[in-house]
């Protein structure tokens, strides 16, 4: 692909995964023990969209707007099942919120696409992601929130999983791109299937994998199915991966 400018703006966290071997339950109460055995870390949430665009776009200039207080996903894994027992987050509840500067206008203004990955934990406004929206050549948002009508209508293109755009009453507007798992993604009513659906071993990730792939496909060559048909191949190779990963 060619050397792109990409802005991602929104919440950033630290993805930690335990992996454990289990041998007994506890005594004490009915629950296995769990023996760490080794630990993964990686850059979540906004993170890992940069760290997905810079796998699948080495060349590409990468600029990131997000969160400075620390969030932590702490997650205890079998290691053999990949079998999560359980997540602990610490940190996510009072982050600050984004500040727009003459910098940050610039930047976004400059960029070939702005994606905004929002994990609703408090970073950004409904104000934010349209004002975001409105001075982008091209924008995408992956949003977690109850999405206004203003919103949506700001930007280029907005990716929802399947239980997202239900949340939101089974949006069916032009620009909703919908991902459906193993199933594929959904566009306007059309299903594109996945042309090598894998087996899931771990979902984390994925749709920050998707969201990145397309947006590098679109700005590059504008076409909406190719987009999706690539940012298809793309999420199914990471969620055959332990972990939060990148396709790379």
């Amino acid at each position: 692909m060619k050397k792109l400018k990409v802005v991602v703006v929104g919440e950033t966290c630290v993805d930690k995964f335990i992996y454990c071997k289990i041998n007994r339950l506890s005594p004490e109460a009915p629950v296995p023990v769990l023996i760490p055995t080794h630990t993964e870390v990686n850059s979540g949430m906004s993170g890992n969209t940069c760290a997905n665009i810079k796998a699948l776009s080495p060349s590409s200039q990468v600029i990131h707007f997000s969160n400075l207080k620390q969030i932590t996903k702490t997650r205890y894994v079998e290691g053999k099942t990949n079998h999560m027992f359980l997540r602990v987050d610490e940190g996510d509840s009072k982050i600050e919120s984004f500040k727009w500067s003459n910098d940050y206008e610039h930047f976004i203004k400059e960029a070939d696409v702005v994606i905004v990955s929002d994990y609703d934990k408090g970073y950004l406004t409904d104000i934010d992601l349209i004002k975001i929206a409105t001075h982008s050549r091209l924008s995408i948002l992956d949003s977690k929130r109850k999405l206004t009508d203003r919103v949506i209508e700001s930007f280029d293109f907005v990716k929802l999983n399947e239980e997202e755009w239900e949340n939101n009453n089974g949006l069916d507007d032009k620009n909703i791109i919908v991902t459906l798992g193993s199933k594929g993604s959904m566009y306007m009513g059309e299903i594109f299937p996945s042309d090598n659906p894998q087996e899931t071993i771990d979902v984390s990730g994925a749709g920050d994998t998707f969201t990145s792939a397309f947006a590098l496909s679109y700005v590059t060559a504008p076409s909406v199915s190719n987009a999706i048909k690539y940012a298809n191949t793309v999420a199914s190779k990471v969620v055959s991966k332990r972990g939060v990963k990148t396709p790379a």
